[in-house]
């Protein structure tokens, strides 16, 4: 069940990974015409459209990804036949066919017909529903996956194998369609008073999300938490509607009910300024500052004689925490080797998101929660005091730094550098690095390529799969100079590479490609 739900996890990151792009264009269009949001521009209105082009459809994008993503080859078949699907589940359940069944003229529902109706959620079944998106790319996946190498009397012979996936999967969509026919206002409803019970938490739901965000990262599956806050599963969206800006503000302007409101509603009223980003603005000051804080320590607490090699590694880590928001070399530098500094990392993140959403400061991004996210989102026009995030940072600079110092002074632990650490190979894995070794030593490390059963990788990470987990030495694998090593069960083994994946899971996809190892991975931004 876990590694399923970790295959699920790294195929929603290819959709998750095309969203930076929107971020980008949004953001540079915001910075052109802040206040007109491309009225008053044309190059403003281009890049805020093109930006739209992908929130708008990320229904379609998430059932072509995670298709893609699940099937065993990551053939393009099974991308179609999530297109496919999509597109099936999407008109059948629309609200204009739906209404048509039920004999419904939606011209003239007023009052509480008009509200009944609504509560069904049928106008959620559009180009972004998310969740419809990841159910039709798992049933896609598994029609592939079951199907592409059936064969037909010759007669249909041309339809046999892989050109069959798509056309059963339009049938199979239609028996979804069927069932979500009947399930779906029950699932939408509970959906609806989910999200809502989560935002009716304020602050301490956003806070206890943060809190999770972070325990989740050692086994993958923060994807699928990030998911419901993030992306619209169960109605909260915050990415989608921060990065819509204008449309967010249109929005809660036209909206008369909680069900129609991106943002809070209360006493008939929808805010969104300051409401929506309350899931990701928190996550600039420990991204930006807080994390770079514990480098410090973590270096400071290092051995004199070995201080000048950690401080390459930590330098590496803490400049791409800041800039980018990419975490994971950081965090694993301590994640296994002091688990109490981990979890007080997680509670701090909890704390940060909490006080920027009782305060109100909300800044989004595409990417991750860095520079560069928030310099893009600064003149979004749902960006409230985002100004605020930075003295929040320095402060969390001071805490993380503080704390870390002293923890690891007083308990003694053993963070890189300190003690009797194993020999050390290279400080980090840099775009400098030689691949080629690299990829040799791990495949060493992982007991040869006999015992390699597959490998695909996501974001961060090398996700292999080996028959036998007596001969993996992970020492010799982090001697490479990977970020750290995961055992999420007996035979999976996750290596923590950091930016540089794609290039490392290119050289051993090379080294093994003479091999009977399945090879599957995707590129991610």
């Amino acid at each position: 069940m876990m590694q399923s739900l970790q295959k699920l996890g790294k195929a929603l990151m290819g959709a998750v990974a095309v969203m930076p792009v929107a971020a980008i264009l949004m953001g540079i269009g915001y910075w052109i015409d802040p206040d007109g949001w491309g009225a008053n521009n044309i190059v403003a209105a281009v890049l805020i459209k093109a930006g739209g082009a992908v929130l708008d459809n990320l229904g379609w994008l998430f059932a072509i990804a995670i298709a893609f993503g699940l099937a065993k080859d990551s053939n393009g078949a099974a991308a179609l036949s999530g297109f496919i699907g999509y597109g099936t589940i999407k008109l059948i359940l629309s609200e204009g066919t739906v209404a048509g069944f039920k004999g419904v003229d939606l011209e003239k529902l007023e009052g509480d017909a008009a509200v009944q109706w609504a509560s069904q959620g049928w106008g959620a079944i559009n180009d972004k529903n998310v969740l419809i998106g990841i159910l039709v790319g798992i049933l896609a996946a598994w029609v592939y996956n079951r199907f592409h190498t059936t064969k037909l009397p010759d007669f249909l012979a041309f339809f046999s194998g892989r050109r069959l996936v798509p056309i059963l999967t339009s049938v199979f969509a239609i028996v979804l369609a069927a069932i979500l026919y009947f399930l779906w206002p029950l699932v939408y409803h509970a959906l609806f008073s989910l999200g809502q019970s989560i935002e009716s938490m304020g602050a301490l739901g956003a806070g206890l999300y943060g809190f999770a965000n972070r325990l989740l990262i050692p086994t993958g599956l923060h994807h699928a938490l990030n998911s419901i806050f993030w992306l619209d599963v169960i109605g909260i969206n915050d990415i989608g509607d921060f990065l819509g800006g204008s449309k967010t503000i249109e929005a809660a302007a036209a909206a008369t009910d909680a069900a129609s409101c991106p943002g809070t509603w209360a006493n008939g009223v929808c805010t969104v300024i300051g409401e929506v980003g309350r899931y990701q603005g928190g996550f600039f000051p420990i991204m930006m500052f807080g994390l770079p804080g514990a480098a410090l320590a973590m270096w400071m607490r290092a051995d004199t004689k070995r201080k000048k090699t950690i401080g390459s590694l930590m330098m590496a880590g803490a400049l791409a925490s800041f800039f980018t928001g990419v975490t994971e070399p950081l965090e694993f530098a301590f994640m296994f080797v002091a688990p109490l500094l981990y979890l007080v990392h997680a509670v701090l993140t909890g704390i940060s998101v909490a006080i920027a959403a009782a305060f109100h400061w909300t800044a989004g991004f595409g990417f991750s929660a860095g520079f560069v996210d928030m310099l893009l989102s600064a003149r979004n026009p749902v960006a409230n005091q985002w100004w605020m995030l930075l003295v929040l940072g320095v402060v969390f600079f001071v805490l993380y730094f503080v704390i870390f110092y002293f923890l690891i002074g007083w308990l003694n632990l053993k963070t890189p550098g300190r003690g009797d650490d194993e020999e050390e190979g290279p400080s980090a894995i840099t775009s400098d690095s030689e691949f080629s070794a690299i990829a040799e030593k791990i495949i060493a490390g992982l007991g040869g390529a006999a015992n390699i059963e597959s490998v695909d990788y996501c974001a961060t990470r090398l996700r292999t799969v080996v028959k036998d987990n007596v001969p993996v030495k992970e020492k010799d694998i982090k001697a490479t100079g990977v970020a750290g090593v995961i055992r999420p069960s007996q035979k999976s083994v996750q290596v923590i590479v950091g930016p540089q994946v794609q290039f490392v899971y290119d050289e051993v996809a090379r080294q093994l490609e003479q091999s009977s190892v399945s090879l599957k991975g995707e590129q991610e931004v």
